[in-house]
């Protein structure tokens, strides 16, 4: 196959979704089996993406493909000269890969909803929703460049909002899905405000020039601060839709949607957009940048994992779960261990997606019951279901032989190494307690849904396994959480096929000099252009603290081996004896530690905090402005009309009654005047005579002049 076909394949697998979306609007009322189209789209686009993974990983292992246009030139244009906007199509192994994933997760998910979503009066509608996520989901993992992956973020904000809030009848639902998608965009400004500001920079929105000019030495504004607020500026785009704290709220609410919408894109595609994006940015972010990433990628671990631990409702529980893993992922880009993170997201993809499926069965053979505490001795009624989730929930415990174990160790390794090497011993930290609550959670999820005695008699009687449609998703899933996919040396993961030949670094697979990712405590011998920046005695290596780190890798993958397993086996058997055994009363256990408890159980009381700071303080804004634009500018605006209006009155009576007075009063007199002298015009000779004499005597009489 040529480099040319691999190109049209890719191409093919984006339009093929977006057409099945167009079919299915326009068409879907008329025609109520039109879903079977979009199923049968997706089943072309997996056999083209295996095709492209099996091609791209034997005959161009090691060459990227890649194919671009110029989509808008305004060379003609005498301001905007030799500006034009390419796009373009680049694929390498990790893209090959994420194509596998997104495509047959997706068409697992069609086939899954099948019977779930049988009956819905916008069955589809529900269809057409999924095509377009699909388009867009597969839009940003084949862009070569910043524009194109913006475009098709949005599009999938769009999809996740239309399905999110797919039964927008319930106010929960449709809360959710505003919730999901304002909560994002308050990422993709600052993701948005970092592209502008390369875009500024560089004249180009291609990831290699971008990365090229930056080796060469050219910074935004001349600066290694600013390289560094871009690439945390674009990151906080990876914080919204990987749900990292502090915007990692969107998520479990998220959970409204259908189920096999949080299999697709609540678990293994859409939030995994994020981690994806951390990694395509890796080689440009400065060791600041990724100290900010690692922290905030920990914490979201952490923080998530607790609150996991005493949710009763089997999808929050897995929501938080995702929002864990998805912690551990970005922190590992930000301690350096690029391979492993995107490890982990290939693995956690599959194995989750599994334990979201189950959770649907579980709930449509439950009568969409979600609380655990209404189930019990389920595994005896879905035998298939309790076994995919035994698969999965070992695999997110990191325990061997599975999936899970070999990409969780790679990023426990990694940051007990860069805690060697830097000093900073929060991301080790957290990352094994994270792996026992983790182990802790998914155990006590299956003994209060799987063991025991049913608590809810009617509905136990009632459940069934779910039929074929819904297991051979769980089936294959289960499959793909085993290690043999990934290598045949599951004791030296980095070894096998998936790190070792298929998963490079930057620095491998672009000749774009990587410059190293985490800040060490003595002076690098070797440094690369970011090293400018320095953040006290640390600096950024390029080469040789790459080597070192490799060197500390090495040794911390036996120390973090057993120390996960330990870990991860203490959780399973505090879930065993709490739940299982009942050595342990866990409502006696939540008395003593209330205050933990309601703290883990309101979920830290964040929704609580942005309610009565955020979203109260913009609520009582908005009340401000109405209040100030009602009595201040209105108030102006009235108050300037009422002085108008008595001034036009004043004016008015003064018109009237002096001007028009005046005027009229004279003409009055005039008249009045003129009436008596016309007393006087008689006409007769006689009459003037006497007048005469009159006024001759009058005149003597005052002047006397005798």
């Amino acid at each position: 196959m040529t480099d040319t076909l691999i190109i049209n394949f890719s191409i093919i697998m984006l339009l093929l979704p977006a057409f099945g979306f167009g079919i299915l609007i326009v068409f879907g009322k008329k025609y109520p089996k039109l879903h079977w189209l979009e199923i049968g789209i997706l089943s072309i686009g997996l056999i083209l993406a295996i095709v492209v993974l099996i091609t791209k990983l034997t005959t161009y292992l090691h060459d990227d493909i890649a194919f671009n246009f110029v989509w808008i030139n305004f060379s003609n244009i005498s301001l905007l000269d030799s500006f034009k906007i390419r796009l373009g199509v680049k694929i390498d192994n990790i893209t090959a890969i994420m194509l596998f994933v997104v495509n047959l997760i997706s068409f697992l998910v069609h086939v899954y909803s099948l019977e779930y979503m049988k009956g819905d009066p916008r069955f589809n509608r529900y269809y057409a929703f999924l095509g377009v996520f699909t388009f867009s989901m597969i839009g940003i993992v084949i862009s070569d460049n910043l524009l194109m992956i913006y475009i098709f973020w949005e599009l999938v904000g769009l999809s996740s909002y239309l399905l999110i809030g797919f039964w927008y009848e319930k106010k929960s639902a449709s809360d959710a899905g505003k919730k999901a998608f304002l909560t994002n965009r308050i990422g993709d400004i600052g993701m948005l405000v970092g592209i502008l500001i390369l875009f500024t920079t560089y004249n180009t929105f291609s990831f290699d020039s971008i990365f090229h000019q930056i080796s060469l030495g050219k910074l935004p504004f001349d600066s290694t601060a600013w390289l560094t607020v871009t690439g945390i500026l674009i990151f906080l785009g990876a914080v919204g839709k990987s749900a990292q704290f502090p915007l990692h709220v969107w998520l479990p609410d998220a959970m409204e949607g259908p189920t096999p919408v949080s299999a697709l894109i609540h678990s293994a595609t859409m939030v995994a957009a994020g981690v994806y994006l951390s990694l395509r940015i890796f080689v440009m972010l400065t060791a600041d940048a990724m100290l900010v990433v690692a922290i905030v990628g920990a914490v979201t671990s952490f923080l998530a994992a607790t609150i996991a631990l005493t949710q009763n409702d089997i999808k929050r529980v897995l929501a938080y779960s995702t929002v864990s893993q998805l912690g551990y992922m970005i922190m590992s880009v930000g301690i350096g261990a690029y391979a492993f993170a995107f490890f982990h997201l290939v693995t956690h993809a599959f194995f989750k997606s599994n334990l979201f499926l189950g959770s649907g069965s579980v709930i449509h053979s439950m009568h969409h019951e979600q609380d655990m505490r209404q189930m019990g001795g389920l595994r005896k009624k879905m035998p298939v279901t309790y076994a995919a989730f035994i698969v999965s929930s070992l695999a997110i415990s990191g325990i061997p032989l599975t999936s899970g174990f070999l990409s969780k160790d790679g990023i426990l390794a990694g940051s007990l190494a860069f805690g060697h090497l830097t000093g900073h011993w929060l991301m080790p930290t957290l990352g094994f307690l994270v792996a026992l609550m983790t182990a802790f959670y998914m155990f006590r999820l299956i003994i209060m849904t799987f063991h025991g005695k049913p608590r809810n008699i009617e509905k136990y009687e009632h459940a069934h396994e779910t039929p074929f449609v819904m297991t051979m998703p769980l089936v294959v899933l289960s499959l793909l959480s085993i290690f043999f996919w990934y290598t045949l040396n599951p004791v030296a993961p980095e070894d096998g096929w998936f790190l070792h030949d298929w998963v490079k670094t930057p620095a491998q697979v672009t000749p774009i000099e990587t410059r190293f990712d985490f800040m060490v405590n003595k002076p690098a011998q070797e440094t690369s252009v970011i090293a400018e920046g320095t953040h006290g005695t640390a600096e950024v290596s390029s080469i040789t603290n790459s080597e070192e780190y490799e060197h500390a890798l090495h040794w911390a993958h036996i120390p973090s081996l057993i120390l996960s397993l330990t870990l991860g086996g203490l959780g399973i058997l505090l879930a065993y004896l709490i739940y299982q055994w009942k050595y342990i009363d866990p409502d006696k256990m939540a008395d003593k530690l209330r205050p933990l408890y309601l703290f883990s159980l309101n979920k830290w009381y964040i929704d609580e905090f942005y309610h009565a700071t955020f979203i109260g303080g913009t609520i009582g804004l908005s009340k401000l402005l109405s209040l100030f634009d009602k009595y201040v500018v209105d108030g102006l605006v009235n108050g300037t009309a009422f002085f108008a209006r008595l001034t036009a009155n004043i004016s008015e009576i003064f018109d009237r009654y002096i001007v028009d007075g005046m005027v009229n009063g004279t003409a009055f007199m005039s008249g009045l005047f003129g009436l008596s002298l016309r007393k006087l015009q008689t006409g007769k000779v006689q009459t003037y005579i006497v007048f005469v004499v009159f006024s001759i005597l009058i005149l003597l009489l005052l002047f006397k002049p005798f």
